[in-house]
Parts: structure tokens; C-alpha cells; sequence
């Protein structure tokens, strides 16, 4: 008889504590919440400098691109970045491969 009682549990529900709804509505809203400040926000400036970055390029830049070329700006289109890596030696780079702009050009 005392296993039985033991066994139904104190106020016999069914397991769930009244209000466990709320708390894991609150748990997923704290773990939106460090997700979204601790890696959806960051990257999204990371993006906002970099097209900042590109949308400030001009004609006399010293560039980095991702494959690792320094070189100087000397053409711009709105895809593509002529990059002169050697005297007289030009390559032609997509804009969305240069990675960082290591010297801007003197202001005339």
C-alpha cells in the first residue's frame, strides 16, 4: 500500500510543474537573445565596414586582396578592380575579393 501511494506522486499531476510553459518560452527567448549579441549583430557590422570599405575605394588605393596580392588601384567598374601588382603588370580582381585597403590614395 505504501509503494502505491509513494508511487502516485504528491497531489497526483501529471509531471509538469504549473508554469513550466513560461519558463521555456523564457529560456528560448534568453537563448535568442546571446545568439543574436554574440554572433548575429557582429557579423552584421563586419558586413556593413567591409561594403563601407568597398563603396570608399578609389583610384589610387593600396589594396590587399583575398588571394594575397598588394597592389595599387588604377581601374574601378562596379564588379571589377584593376589592381597593379608590378610596374606595368595589371590584374583585373572582383570587387568582392578585396579584403583590406592598406593605404588610402593622397587627397588632391
Amino acid at each position: 500500500m505504501i509503494g502505491i501511494a509513494y508511487a502516485m506522486g504528491a497531489g497526483g499531476q501529471g509531471g509538469t510543474a504549473p508554469g513550466g510553459e513560461y519558463h521555456f518560452i523564457i529560456l528560448m527567448a534568453a537563448i535568442f537573445a546571446i545568439f543574436y549579441f554574440l554572433l548575429i549583430r557582429p557579423q552584421q557590422k563586419r558586413q556593413k565596414a567591409v561594403k563601407d570599405m568597398l563603396g570608399s575605394l578609389g583610384h589610387g588605393d593600396m589594396v590587399v586582396t583575398v588571394g594575397g596580392l598588394h597592389g595599387k588601384v588604377t581601374g574601378i567598374t562596379d564588379a571589377i578592380v584593376t589592381v597593379e601588382i608590378a610596374d606595368k603588370v595589371r590584374v583585373k580582381v572582383s570587387k568582392n575579393h578585396i579584403a583590406t585597403v592598406t593605404q588610402k590614395a593622397p587627397k588632391e
